[in-house]
């Protein structure tokens, strides 16, 4: 029964996966949504993606899928195709939906929709959003967010080396970011700096094609290897004042920036999880071993129980973190708590899921293997699980066990 006691409706396509029927919380316009989401990653995406995840290339025509969709901006006001915007249970389940295709694919989207298009909706001031946004919304602009460094990922906040330098109506920027999403080809670039005047963080919109802004690809990655990150270097990168984000005025604004991403790494991650275990169900009911299926052998239905039941707990979680979103009262400490239970649980389920395809589980052919793969990135962007676990551990504890004990 559903908060208001009617019952859930009964869903004759529900994923194998939705063993508590989760889906039928949304409403019927809603659900229609997630639909056309589906209906694309496996019609038009997943055909494309083994190819371009060998080759480590984003084609063109990747994004020229999304680019005929109306699954853009769909969480903010005034800018999507569905206003008013969509609820954060929609939301998140948009990006497990698109994870349980292609997780490099979700986090292409996720970067350019979620981290550079909530950096100036959150960060820049009307003028801001009008200016850069609606090109956004139908991507026909790409955008990126650049705050990790070469030598900063989770001590970013107080080690930050890229600068800021005011000079007249410009700002001069100067340093490094690394493991940059979409940055290789986005038309802007969120980058963010600290200001050698007052010491704080000031983020600006850094337009393709600016003299001393290069960003160069990272090769050799072993996941998402079809998302493009770039390490860029900034050498006297002159912004105007007009493309400073006027809203972020210091890191408690990126740290805001950050919770909500936070949260849909969570539903990424279950997607990651849920895409690995419908292969590894399909195919244990399919694989034939001493003249049976493997699926009629206790140790797979092990694996697969295991598996769903890691799914529908963490399901379950993410579901109360949109309500708290929803009602106005999510906090950081929910978002860690919910990216590093979810983020460990997946990588439980596709090294499960891998092994229920033996030797097969090493080809890329039968796609477990980049789920399994792509899951050790999601562990580790967005946060480190460690760092998730001290930002919940102060929560509970009231005590900080961070290096100094300083956060």
């Amino acid at each position: 029964m559903t908060a208001d006691s009617t019952p859930l409706k009964q869903l004759d396509d529900a994923l194998a996966a939705d063993f508590y029927q989760y889906e039928a919380l949304l409403s019927d316009d809603e659900r229609k949504i997630l639909l056309k989401a589906r209906t694309l990653m496996r019609e038009e995406v997943k055909p494309l993606v083994n190819e371009a995840w060998a080759k480590a290339e984003l084609p063109e025509e990747l994004i020229d899928k999304f680019r005929g969709s109306d699954l853009n901006a769909l969480a903010y006001e005034g800018y999507g195709e569905h206003q008013p915007a969509v609820s954060h249970l929609l939301d998140g389940m948009i990006s497990m939906e698109m994870c349980r295709t292609d997780a490099s694919v979700s986090t292409f989207f996720g970067v350019h929709n979620g981290l550079g298009f909530y950096s100036i909706y959150y960060g820049g001031s009307q003028e801001q959003r009008d200016r850069f946004l609606p090109a956004m919304a139908t991507m026909e602009k790409i955008g990126a967010f650049a705050l990790t460094e070469p030598l900063g990922g989770s001590d970013v906040s107080g080690g930050m080396r890229t600068t800021a330098r005011r000079d007249g109506d410009t700002w001069v920027l100067n340093g490094a970011k690394k493991w940059i999403g979409n940055a290789t080809f986005a038309d802007y670039v969120v980058v963010f700096a600290r200001d050698v005047d007052d010491n704080k963080v000031k983020a600006f919109v850094v337009e393709k094609g600016t003299p001393g802004f290069k960003p160069e690809k990272i090769e050799g990655k072993i996941a998402l290897r079809i998302v493009q990150n770039a390490e860029i270097t900034l050498t006297d990168v002159r912004v105007p004042e007009a493309s400073r984000l006027q809203n972020i005025k210091g890191f408690r604004d990126v740290a805001e920036l950050l919770r909500l991403t936070r949260s849909g790494v969570a539903w990424m991650a279950l997607g990651v999880m849920i895409g690995a275990y419908e292969l590894a169900l399909d195919y244990a009911k399919e694989r034939i071993a001493f003249g049976r299926p493997i699926a009629k052998f206790q140790l797979v239905q092990d694996l697969l129980v295991k598996s769903l039941g890691n799914i529908t707990a963490c399901w379950g979680m993410l579901i109360q973190l949109a309500r708290l979103q929803d009602q106005g009262i999510f906090r950081d400490d929910h978002a860690s708590l919910a990216k590093q239970f979810v983020a460990a649980r997946t990588r439980e389920v596709v090294a499960w899921s891998r092994e229920i395809f033996g030797g097969n589980g090493i080809l890329l052919d039968y796609d477990v293997a980049r789920f399994f793969s792509d899951a050790e990135a999601v562990y580790s962007y967005e946060g480190t699980h460690q760092m998730q676990t001290l930002i919940v551990g102060k929560s509970i504890t009231g005590h900080s066990a961070f290096v100094g004990g300083q956060r």
